[in-house]
């Protein structure tokens, strides 16, 4: 037993250190490169200089804000593949990125993101995401029973129909809108709302610390819902709440960022394939996994064609496509992504 918490504990450890490569990295990349042993001393004693501006205004956020996001992304889709038991469902299965998509759209159709009283487009996004989870949610109780595999495949169906009205409005659209909507829906994770990313950072910080209280539980549903309740857990309720943690990560990613796809499909499987199916470790550690995977991810979108910058779910796609496909192709049994 010893020993599982000495090899949990190193794990932990080498993904923080690989996390602070990959930050060290990304301030140190960019059109002005700034060497690594100058950055200490730029951040303390560089205020009011160019590099100072450039480290502290914009990349030291984006970068705060890409481990929130990715950690987020990464938690959530640990935690319904958990719950359902199915290494395919991820963050955006549940139709709640169609929905605030769908929401996001809205608002700059009818010009209500021209608003200044707040900042409306996360808003008309989260409520978006909101909407689509509660009619998932309803549509898949019976009698009062929320019924898991009713509340995949309505997912995947609202999700077809948020889709499609997607392409309404952009076939409908005009041609400024447009372009706002699309940009919009590939990612970014260029914020300059410091309250949004502060809440980000508190947010999943907060879900990461709520889905430890329900560890028992889901290595529990590791062998099934029948043999949970056995065990004396309370699968319904349980669930709910797991559901409801998910929700409101996905939610509060999807409208402050974008769709950002495949960081809460892979990252979950990758991390279960290296240390195992215990949700004491695989939380955190997907959690850390996550954010400098999309730190690394946001640090390549704003270089490789600078200084143009590439939306961010473009290369999410690419690697975590990749990665997914070298997986499959490797992996005997796709329960074992399962676990």
């Amino acid at each position: 037993m010893q020993k599982k918490y000495l090899t949990w504990g190193m794990m932990i450890i080498l993904m923080l250190v690989i996390a602070l490569i990959v930050v060290l990295y990304s301030l140190s990349t960019g059109e002005l490169r700034i060497p690594l042993l100058k950055i200490p001393g730029i951040l303390m004693h560089g205020e009011g200089g160019v590099e100072y501006t450039i480290l502290h205004n914009i990349r030291l956020p984006r970068i705060v804000f890409g481990m929130a996001i990715g950690g987020a992304l990464s938690l959530a889709g640990v935690i319904l593949q958990g719950v359902y038991r199915n290494p395919l469902v991820e963050p955006y299965t549940l139709g709640i990125s169609g929905g605030a998509a769908v929401g996001v759209a809205l608002s700059i159709v009818f010009g209500i993101h021209l608003t200044h009283l707040i900042n409306i487009l996360p808003v008309s996004g989260f409520v978006g995401a909101l909407t689509t989870t509660f009619l998932v949610y309803v549509l898949s109780l019976k009698q009062g029973k929320l019924l898991i595999h009713k509340m995949i495949l309505t997912g995947v169906m609202i999700s077809f129909i948020a889709s499609s009205f997607m392409m309404f409005l952009l076939a409908t659209t005009k041609a400024e809108d447009l372009h706002s909507i699309i940009f919009w829906i590939m990612g970014s994770l260029d914020e300059t709302n410091s309250g949004l990313i502060y809440l980000s950072v508190v947010v999943s910080v907060v879900c990461l610390i709520a889905s430890y209280l329900f560890i028992q539980p889901l290595n529990a549903l590791r062998l099934g819902e029948e043999k949970a309740r056995h065990l004396g857990i309370n699968t319904d309720v349980a669930i709910k709440l797991l559901f409801l943690i998910s929700s409101v990560l996905t939610g509060l990613c999807v409208s402050v960022a974008g769709i950002i796809g495949f960081v809460g499909l892979i990252i979950p499987q990758l991390v279960r394939l290296i240390i195992g199916n215990d949700f004491r470790i695989l939380l955190i550690i997907s959690f850390i996994t996550g954010g400098a995977f999309l730190v690394f991810c946001d640090t390549i979108a704003r270089t490789i064609i600078s200084p143009n910058e590439l939306p961010i779910g473009v290369i999410t796609g690419i690697i975590g496509g990749s990665v997914f496909v070298v997986v499959l192709t490797r992996t005997k049994s796709i329960s074992k992504l399962a676990g």
